[in-house]
């Protein structure tokens, strides 16, 4: 496979995943007091929003790679 062709794929799958999803979230861990063996933690829930568009671009993108990416690949080449 050519380098045009995995990268669009992978263009495809992030870019359906952005628009199925929405974004991410992840949790974040502090610690407020730390005093000997007394230790208090607080948790913290953040969401990333990823744009629809952005989603709609990497797909598109990702399918005009894989296009012309096959193309590429078309009959022997001449020599000469």
């Amino acid at each position: 496979m050519r380098a045009a062709v995995i990268i669009g794929i992978i263009f495809i799958v992030v870019g359906v995943v952005a628009l199925a999803y929405g974004g991410f979230g992840y949790t974040r861990r502090e610690r407020v007091v730390d005093f000997g063996p007394l230790e208090v933690t607080r948790e913290e829930r953040r969401i990333v929003p990823i744009p629809p568009v952005a989603g709609a671009a990497l797909l598109a993108g990702g399918v005009i790679l894989v296009v012309v990416g096959a193309r590429g690949r078309g009959g022997p080449t001449q020599v000469g």
